[in-house]
């Protein structure tokens, strides 16, 4: 076992594996950016190091600063989390040159599965049939138009290095190909690093169902049974259950012998994810997660395994503890991801800021994973889930009805979350039979009512707890102090001293419904204007993209006219209610 492991991650996650780690009695380090200073991770981990930068790429994405934050520390041992470096094949094979333990797979089953391209091919080559699609990286909005009319409209652009929805456009036509295909490009390179894109045929009603595998380096792989996730939004997942339901036993058992086959072809060992679309009593491979996936705590909840625990034996050497026949699934088990977001009538509106309250629910078989607490803040430049709810029960029914109690227990007051989405999909009778598909929230579910109610701010106080962090050789400790409460200054990453906060030079105005005054509903960083001076434009067209919380939203007009004046440029961050185009 690992006596010192550095978790290269953030959020919820990096406090996942703090936990287990510190069950193990293994020592743990955390990295933080600019922005998560007093993150909930970094106070849990035994150590901290800074990175500096506030994005991703100049922070959670810099091998070489990560690297540099485990020799300094002193770390045998480097957990990738999920997202970020995890499935960066030259990442592992610097943690493995820098003589550090990667508790994760070989840099060649990273490269072979992390690669969406390569791993269809490698599957098929295993004996299992992927989706209709592509081998070869997108060059040009044409190859999407000829592979539209050749398999149908519409058709699927997806991440080649991704996952999790990122840098995914299902394009309905011919005309829509070029927008599409940059706009996925471009999010993929904020995510990942990388901006290749593939193509695949879109099913029409198809769910998602995965299987989470085990392999160890004497040659035994197994499966843990499988986990649906087709309640999802911008092809991201809401809510996921163990095991898959209402799909025969033979079909669910072909799955977990597809999934076998799949990481066994390409040499694994560790964790990972073979996802698959299951329609009209067919599946097909979909791609491989060569990491923890986020929904991995109800696969936990129906075996009874600690898969952190077992990464970190695996990652060490030692053989799995267990063959397939003795992995059992007993009951059943749901997750809700509580992301930052308004579900405002189905929009999903990020909704970025500071947690004022956070009450999570109790009782038996309720379990949450957070990576916030009350007071702390969640930022537009990263991923926006604050936790995720999961509860057990004896079969689906009473799992499903333990989770509508813990969503009315929750609390979060601060920022919008998605659990009024989560709330009316668990109560939905097309839910309920399991008559959903991926593409049921956005089709069929009326969230025309749903949204989160107005953020509550922090009440009055003399004083306030501080946690001022100081950084000595690139190691952070931690000072407290108390000091008076204000509203209008806010510390600043990299400032001396507090400062006010600022508002960029767009205005503060908020457009009303149908005014010229086009205004943004949220905190994020401009990165495409599609409007100009003089231009005419129409009610419900996009005039800018916006990003936040590695999403990018359109940004429409509310009434027909001619752009007068565009007050931001590609790369300006904005705040919510700031005026960014005028239309006369």
């Amino acid at each position: 076992m690992p006596s010192k492991v550095l978790i290269a991650n953030r959020g919820e996650i990096a406090v996942r594996v703090i936990r287990t780690c510190r069950e193990l009695g293994v020592a743990t380090v955390a990295v933080y950016s600019d922005l998560d200073r007093d993150a909930m991770h970094v106070r849990l981990a035994g150590e901290a190091y800074a990175l500096g930068g506030q994005t991703a790429p100049e922070s959670y994405l810099d091998a070489a600063k990560v690297l540099a934050a485990a020799r300094r520390s002193g770390a045998d041992a480097v957990h990738p989390g999920y997202g970020f470096l995890s499935e960066n094949a030259e990442f592992a094979r610097a943690v493995t040159a820098a003589g550090l333990v990667w508790i994760g797979p070989p840099p060649e089953a990273i490269e072979v599965m992390g690669d969406k391209i390569s791993s269809r091919v490698a599957a098929q080559r295993a004996g299992v049939a992927g989706v209709p699609g592509t081998t070869e990286v997108l060059v040009s909005a044409d190859e999407v138009v000829a592979f539209g009319g050749q398999h149908g409209w519409p058709v699927a652009i997806k991440a080649a290095y991704g996952g999790g929805g990122r840098g995914m456009r299902v394009v309905p036509s011919a005309a829509e190909a070029p927008a599409a295909l940059e706009s996925a490009q471009r999010e993929a390179e904020k995510a990942f690093g990388r901006s290749e894109c593939y193509l695949e045929r879109y099913l029409a009603w198809p769910r998602h169902v995965e299987v989470q595998v085990f392999a160890d380096r004497h040659g035994n792989c197994i499966h843990f049974g499988t986990r649906d996730c087709s309640a999802q939004r911008r092809h991201q997942k809401l809510i996921e259950e163990a095991p898959a339901p209402s799909i025969p036993a033979e079909t669910l058992e072909a799955m977990g012998d597809a999934a076998v086959k799949v990481a066994t072809a390409c040499g694994y060992t560790n964790a990972g994810t073979v996802e698959f679309i299951y329609q009209d009593g067919e599946f097909f491979f979909l791609e491989m997660n060569t990491r923890l996936q986020v929904e991995h705590p109800v696969t936990e909840q129906v075996v009874g395994r600690d898969l952190v625990a077992l990464q970190l034996a695996v990652a060490d050497g030692e053989p799995l503890p267990l063959s397939q026949g003795d992995v059992r699934l007993t009951g059943h088990a749901f997750e809700v991801r509580l992301n930052a977001e308004d579900p405002a009538g189905g929009r999903f509106l990020p909704s970025p800021g500071r947690i004022t309250r956070f009450y999570r629910p109790d009782g038996y078989g309720v379990r949450t994973d957070a990576g916030y607490d009350e007071g702390d803040t969640v930022s537009q430049y990263y991923d926006n889930m604050i936790a995720k709810l999961v509860t057990w029960g004896p079969d689906r029914e009473a799992a499903r009805r333990r989770m509508l109690r813990a969503l009315e227990e929750l609390v979060i007051e601060g920022v919008a979350t998605t659990a009024p989405a989560d709330v009316a999909i668990l109560s939905h009778p097309d839910f309920v039979a399991v008559e959903h598909s991926t593409n049921w929230v956005e089709t069929r579910l009326d969230l025309s009512g749903v949204a989160a109610a107005a953020p509550v701010g922090a009440p009055g106080a003399a004083s306030v707890r501080r946690d001022v962090d100081v950084e000595v050789g690139g190691r952070r400790y931690s000072v407290r102090l108390w000091v008076p409460e204000g509203d209008a200054v806010v510390p600043v990453a990299g400032d001396a001293a507090p400062r006010a906060r600022s508002r960029p030079a767009g205005g503060h105005t908020s457009g009303a419904a149908g005014s010229g005054a086009v205004t943004v509903p949220m905190q994020g960083t401009i990165v495409k204007l599609l409007v100009a001076t003089g231009d005419a434009v129409d009610v419900g067209q996009a005039v800018v993209v916006l990003e936040a919380m590695k999403m990018e939203n359109n940004i429409t007009a509310e009434t027909s006219g001619t752009v007068l004046e565009v007050r931001v440029a590609p790369g300006d961050a904005v705040g919510a209610g700031d005026v960014v185009v005028v239309i006369g």
